[in-house]
């Protein structure tokens, strides 16, 4: 099996993600796994999920190593998934990492470390530029980060159906979903509706 994962930092709404799944069938992935999730986050559900149903022989396409992670410890420890499990990592345009035969020769394992530690470096020369960006708007007297939430910015939809959550007769993920809400942001008006 051909599999292709794509990786987008935040939501459908601010990252079209359908650039990455297009190329990766392109490239041949027959199954294409995604998720939004940030690149250094310890824990990938999709990935990981990935990782766990692959058999032996199969391939997993990427576009760039920093989809999978910009972590090099965690990259690292992808690598060795990859190897344990006699898989084949294609990194589109840059390298292929065929370990079906149960190793790695020693020139990719090189690269795809490298690979690492620049995909590391990008991400943290990308948050010491905000940081620093930050503390400037701040300097300046600008207001950081999101607008304080207020009872008054609770949208109509979840007061119209918090009374059915109220009487039992909604449970909270089902009220998420009526309102089109994620389940941390259902739980934080609720505790303002107190």
């Amino acid at each position: 099996m051909i599999y292709g994962y794509a990786r987008c930092s935040t939501n459908e709404s601010k990252q079209d993600i359908n650039r990455q799944i297009k190329e990766l069938k392109a490239a041949g992935a027959e199954e294409v796994i995604f998720e939004y999730e940030h690149g250094d986050a310890k824990m990938k559900k999709e990935l990981q999920m990935l990782l766990e149903i692959a058999r032996a022989g199969d391939t997993i396409i990427t576009l760039e190593v920093s989809r999978l992670s910009r972590s090099t410890q965690q990259l690292c420890e992808i690598v060795e998934v990859i190897k344990r499990k006699h898989l084949r990592l294609m990194i589109v345009g840059s390298i292929t990492v065929d370990c079906r035969q149960g190793s790695i020769d020693p020139m990719s394992q090189a690269f795809i470390q490298m690979s690492a530690v620049f995909a590391e470096l990008e991400l943290s020369i990308i948050q010491a530029r905000v940081k620093s960006g930050m503390a400037n708007a701040k300097a300046k007297g600008a207001a950081i980060g999101r607008p304080r939430t207020t009872k008054d910015d609770i949208p109509a939809i979840f007061l119209r159906h918090y009374p059915s959550l109220m009487n039992g007769k909604m449970n909270v993920s089902e009220l998420a979903r009526v309102c089109g809400l994620s389940r941390p942001t259902v739980y934080k008006y609720m505790k303002m509706m107190g």
